[in-house]
């Protein structure tokens, strides 16, 4: 299985562009989005190109290709002119024999622990920070930000593919990986 994570896009034209790029590059099965997909938040500037009713487009254009859960910047009106769902808090998927527990991280994060047992993996964006950390019974990968990436970050995804997680910045680059342990 082959499956590209990316989160926070917060509105942006050019790196929702940028995004799609690499999705059409890497190939993967699916295009994960962990949410904040159109608004920007009180709290972040203005990303580069500012252009929800753009990135709604593109994100239409491939909504077949995408599974996505409700960021803290997500509401009723983005499902509206949104073609995919997009209101759900978190999805659960079984793979390698581990469960991934895929969400957007306002709701439940390393703090905030879901229901996880042994060799769980809890992924999720909102920090806008990459990291990929053993928390002892489970483990916590962030993809970081396409749009607005914070702490020294760069702009990423994260592919994941054979039990490997690799995230990677706009340019294709590898910046850090994880393996599954066998």
């Amino acid at each position: 299985m082959k499956l590209m994570f990316a989160s926070d896009i917060h509105g942006s034209a050019y790196y929702c562009r940028k995004m799609l790029e690499r999705f059409e590059k890497e190939q993967p099965e699916k295009l994960i989005l962990l949410g904040d997909l159109l608004y920007h938040g009180p709290r972040n500037d203005l990303p580069k190109d500012y252009a929800p009713k753009e990135v709604i487009g593109m994100l239409n254009g491939i909504k077949k290709e995408l599974l996505c859960v409700r960021g803290n910047c997500e509401a009723e009106v983005d499902q509206m002119v949104l073609e995919f769902p997009v209101l759900a808090d978190y999805m659960v998927m079984f793979e390698a024999g581990h469960m991934f527990f895929i969400t957007h991280g306002h709701l439940f994060n390393k703090e905030k622990v879901p229901m996880l047992k042994s060799g769980d993996i809890l992924i999720h964006g909102h920090t806008h920070i990459q990291a990929m950390e053993d928390c002892g019974d489970f483990f916590y990968i962030n993809p970081g930000s396409v749009s607005i990436p914070k702490a020294g970050n760069q702009h990423s995804y994260m592919m994941y593919e054979d039990g490997t997680f690799t995230i990677r910045n706009l340019q294709g680059e590898d910046i850090m990986s994880w393996s599954i342990p066998q």
